[in-house]
């Protein structure tokens, strides 16, 4: 993988861990499913008219938008609307590395070595250590709504990689057309039609800008990166640049928001650290210590 695209998937890393804050912020205010939809609102209008349809077929795009925007983020929004702390939803939603390799390999017939597995199984342990207080009372939920978005998340990135070597801006735009119809008739259903529409009548400059920023830097921007690459290298070397995720949304949190994790929630994150690490760094760590 050359330096530029290294450099590339820092950046989305470092843009996708402060947009957990962000999030955060707009459900205060707003119903978290409207600003879901208000996210690829702005994320498609109006670039969509500047940019053509990518050389993919329409299942590709309504899947890719579907996963990507009314099951992973109608779910992350939803969970930390009703308690999912910003700090802890960016961690456990890097559980999408090891979804992402796992359907690659059910689907695609790519082969995690070793290492990967490992490194899977360590991360898994940190989620239970996350998870065990929470199963038993009211944060059960939302922690199962944010593992259920990391999975949706693996499934988008599949469909991206499936799309092959394609326009990624041009996917990823024209992806965030599919995801609003969805996304505000649930919310009609579950939060009511006076509800969304005062959140249209009422739309504050925070709102707008909350949506702003989940739309061009971390969608348009962001996605169309992380689709770029895995276009073009394989699902095991890109997605544990997502180690970097759950740092810049805990350093986020605990700064803007002033969030501090319970010791148990520290201790299941540093596991999933080490297991990300692992998956990142344990091919090249063996070879040293044990050279051909």
């Amino acid at each position: 993988m050359p330096l530029s695209h290294v450099l590339l998937a820092l950046v989305v890393t470092v843009i996708w861990g402060l947009s957990f804050v962000v999030i955060k912020i707009g459900v205060g205010t707003t119903p978290p499913l409207v600003l879901c939809a208000l996210r690829f609102i702005f994320a498609a209008l109006p670039v969509v008219f500047f940019v053509p349809r990518p050389q993919t077929s329409w299942r590709n795009l309504i899947g890719y938008g579907f996963f990507l925007g009314v099951a992973q983020f109608g779910l992350l929004f939803a969970a930390i609307a009703i308690g999912m702390p910003a700090s802890l939803a960016s961690l456990v939603m890097q559980a999408q590395v090891f979804f992402t390799i796992l359907f690659a390999a059910v689907l695609m017939g790519e082969r995690p070595g070793p290492h990967q597995i490992v490194g899977g199984v360590v991360a898994c342990l940190g989620l239970v250590l996350i998870a065990w207080p929470r199963l038993a009372g009211s944060g059960a939920v939302p922690f199962l709504m944010t593992v259920a978005a990391a999975a949706a998340w693996g499934v988008a990135n599949i469909i991206s990689k499936r799309a092959g070597r394609v326009d990624m801006l041009g996917f990823v735009v024209w992806a965030s057309l599919i995801p609003p119809i969805p996304l505000l008739a649930m919310s009609l259903w579950l939060d009511g039609p006076t509800q969304v529409v005062n959140a249209f009548v009422h739309l504050d400059w925070g709102t707008l800008a909350s949506a702003a920023y989940l739309a061009y830097p971390t969608t348009v921007f962001a996605f169309a990166v992380w689709a770029h690459l895995l276009s073009r290298h394989p699902a095991a070397t890109v997605t544990p640049f997502a180690l970097l995720v759950p740092v810049a949304g805990i350093i986020g949190s605990w700064l803007i928001l002033g969030e501090a994790m319970r010791p148990i929630e520290a201790v299941g994150g540093a596991v999933i650290i080490l297991g990300l690490a692992t998956n990142v760094f344990g091919l090249r760590l063996a070879r040293r210590l044990w050279p051909a």
